[in-house]
């Protein structure tokens, strides 16, 4: 129990500076939302001193509030789960914006890297257990792909499947003009047929990574004399492979799943905006773009709950997995 309150108060804390950080940047950034709205909004000729304090107040960025005061609302409206509106999507709500797109990029990318992390740990623990077999001779293969930039990868698979042989579609998350969304066959048919290449990429350029990891931990704990104790008692080498060096091997890499679980909303924006996905990255873009702080900071923050919550979810996982951790703590 300790152990699990002490790291609830650890991330609980690094939520706080998170927080803090998240409120501070966007506000450094050159440019007045203020003045973008007014333009979107298609006002022409001067606008009235009330005008202005009226939209100010309504993003949250009143120039004539003491800083420490916004940080206080800021905080309040995140306790109550008021995000504010977005400058770019106005008159939607920051809350309804991420509502919609983070579903398209959870479901994306974040199933995506599973399926990564998965093929790459069992090849990889294959691999470590039958040295210098094709699979392990395959491992350099694969470790290219990671080591070519993403967005190249993704224009590659775009121009041959989607362009030269017109496999895939080019952009997009479904057939807008064929499949009505809902939980229905077709729309969930044509959802998957438009992720299917972004799901490839993904998988193509991360799964080599964690095989080459997997498979070098393996031989690693091969060599620990727990192993040949295990051989010395007659059990059989899968239960040898899957319950001691399997078990044991796995262990850096689920840390490292963790950063990557987490990064998995930060890390969509090349992704979405090479395939025009319409999921949270391109949100972030647009937001980007417009100097839009409330949206900035509700995507920057479900950045940070999915970092943090990953992180925390894994180190709960380790103490499961390796009790270790619990003593020593």
């Amino acid at each position: 129990m300790r152990y699990i309150l002490r790291k609830l108060g650890f991330y609980l804390a690094a939520l706080w500076a998170a927080v803090t950080v998240n409120f501070i940047i966007p506000r450094l950034m050159p440019g007045d939302p203020v003045d973008l709205l007014i333009a979107k909004l298609g006002q022409h000729g001067p606008v009235t001193p009330e005008t202005r304090q009226s939209i100010e107040a309504l993003l949250g960025t009143d120039s004539n509030q003491p800083i420490l005061s916004q940080y206080v609302d800021y905080l309040h409206n995140l306790a109550t789960g008021n995000l504010g509106l977005s400058v770019s999507f106005f008159p939607a709500t920051v809350s309804s914006i991420i509502a919609q797109t983070l579903p398209w990029t959870i479901g994306l990318i974040g199933l995506a890297t599973i399926i990564s992390f998965v093929v790459g740990i069992g090849l990889g623990t294959v691999a470590g257990w039958k040295r210098g077999s094709w699979l392990d001779n395959l491992i350099p293969v694969t470790t290219m792909f990671q080591s070519v930039p993403y967005f190249w990868l993704a224009l590659i698979l775009l121009f041959a499947f989607g362009s030269v042989w017109s496999i895939f579609p080019l952009n997009g998350g479904y057939d807008v003009y064929n499949a009505m969304p809902g939980w229905n066959a077709a729309f969930l048919g044509s959802v998957v047929y438009y992720g299917t290449l972004p799901a490839l990429t993904i998988i193509i350029s991360s799964f080599g990574g964690w095989m080459l990891g997997m498979r070098n931990m393996m031989v690693s704990t091969l060599s620990e004399d727990y192993m040949v104790t295990a051989e010395a008692k007659g059990l059989s080498p899968g239960r040898i492979m899957r319950r001691y060096a399997a078990r044991n091997a796995i262990l850096p890499s689920i840390s490292g799943f963790a950063i990557s679980l987490g990064f998995v909303v930060a890390g969509s924006i090349v992704t979405e905006a090479v395939f025009s996905y319409p999921g949270i990255g391109s949100a972030l873009l647009q937001a980007v773009s417009s100097n839009d702080y409330a949206l900035m900071q509700g995507i920057f923050l479900v950045i940070t709950l999915s970092v943090l919550g990953a992180n925390l979810l894994v180190d709960l996982l380790y103490s499961v997995i390796d009790p270790r951790t619990r003593a020593r703590s």
